[in-house]
């Protein structure tokens, strides 16, 4: 299989360096969700996740939730609500809407608010080492000790600093020694949850709460790390520079994967603008599997521009697929999935196109594609011997992108 990696900026071969692929992915920080951003993203990685499965390697799969931050903290003040009460009841949506769109849930879900005793262990080591330093109750690690600082997103000093005011991260705080400087710790600020640290009380920044929970649950090297294409500056290039310094040991990540931007029009799907499609709004007029079958239509790294009428016609090629798995043996509904496989004929090619696909950086457009073919096949001869065996490998290779024509149980995540 290759993938591209974001830090080699070229396709490269991909397997698990271990038993288990480790995979790494940035979740919700729940002050409003399930925008198809999210969507799109968390579907990415469950379609790398479910092939990798198929292709016969276990999956050790983490997905952080951040709640504790500066914005869902604004949101909580404007509701008027505790922060922790918010991010329960977004967290309660973006679960229902990840079993609808049959997302497997990883393994480890932790949140930062729990992960803090980790964090300030990375802190106090790194300030120990003179990695990191202290200032007036917060702490920042010097990215000068990073000689590689900026190789993920090979911005300039000059791009980094303008990134970091577009963030809201302040490259001029006084108490920095250099405007790139990572900001770890911070000090406590009236109204809002604070941990006591050797430096006073506060509570933790963005970038190390990552940095931590990566570590803790998945070692010192990650196979694959997720996200949004935003999160390359500041989140990652600095989450990478803490987890490298700290444990010493490099690459941190071997595949840096990036899911494209979803687009509303020509602006950026965003909450500022205002712009967002919600799954929720679209589950009573949609499937999960239209949903999914909509975003696997267009590669991963490819940046998404919403179209409703799209997501209709993947509504559409839905129903054509499980008509066709139906036709294949009239009045028993969708094939089990396996029955009769050896039936599909040798000259048949299905299978190996979709493995070919998925093989060339999760082509999932391309084994769409052949899903539409497979059906053709079944459509042009529906009674003869390899229906029913081409109709089983239809729903076989459809579960491998998450869709349920045969009607299998969906997923379920765990209540938060």
């Amino acid at each position: 299989m290759q993938l591209y990696n974001t830090l080699s900026r070229r396709l490269e071969p991909f397997a698990p360096a271990g038993p288990a692929m480790t995979m790494y992915v940035c979740g919700v920080t729940p002050y409003d969700t399930t925008h198809l951003g999210h969507a799109r993203c968390y579907v990415v990685y469950d379609l790398l996740q479910r092939y990798v499965r198929y292709r016969g390697h276990d999956v050790r799969y983490v997905q952080n939730v951040t709640d504790v931050d500066d914005d869902l903290l604004r949101k909580a003040r404007e509701l008027g609500k505790p922060y922790d009460v918010v991010a329960r009841e977004n967290l309660e949506i973006l679960r229902r809407d990840m079993e609808a769109l049959n997302v497997l849930p990883p393994a480890v879900w932790p949140r930062a608010t729990q992960e803090v005793p980790t964090m300030l262990e990375i802190a106090q080591t790194l300030v120990a080492r003179g990695q990191a330093y202290a200032r007036e109750g917060n702490v920042y690690f010097r990215a000068a000790s990073a000689s590689d600082f900026g190789t993920l997103s090979r911005r300039s000093p000059e791009q980094m600093i303008a990134r970091l005011r577009e963030e809201r991260f302040d490259p001029d705080d006084p108490r920095k020694e250099d405007p790139l400087d990572i900001l770890m710790w911070q000090a406590a600020a009236p109204g809002e949850p604070t941990w006591d640290s050797p430096w006073g009380p506060g509570r933790p920044g963005w970038h190390i709460e990552c940095t931590a929970m990566a570590l803790r649950h998945l070692g010192t090297t990650i196979d694959v790390h997720g996200g949004g294409e935003d999160l390359i500056f500041s989140h990652h290039e600095s989450e990478r520079v803490q987890a490298e310094c700290y444990t010493g040991v490099q690459p941190f990540v071997r595949f840096w994967m990036y899911a494209g931007t979803v687009y509303a029009g020509r602006e950026k799907m965003s909450k500022s603008l205002r712009n967002l499609v919600l799954v929720r709004e679209l589950l009573p007029r949609y499937s999960g599997d239209a949903i999914r079958l909509y975003l696997a239509q267009e590669h991963y790294r490819a940046h998404l521009t919403f179209e409703e009428a799209r997501l209709a016609e993947a509504a559409a090629l839905v129903e054509r697929l499980r008509a066709v798995a139906a036709l294949a043996a009239p009045g028993e509904g969708p094939t089990p999935l396996g029955a009769q496989a050896a039936i599909v004929p040798a000259s048949d090619d299905f299978r190996a196109r979709f493995e070919a696909a998925m093989d060339a950086d999760l082509d999932t457009p391309g084994a769409v594609e052949v899903l539409r073919d497979l059906a053709a096949a079944v459509e042009s001869d529906p009674i003869g011997p390899a229906a029913l065996g081409r109709a089983s490998l239809l729903n076989e290779l459809a579960s491998v992108l998450g869709l349920r024509l045969a009607g299998q149980p969906g997923t379920v995540w765990p209540e938060y």
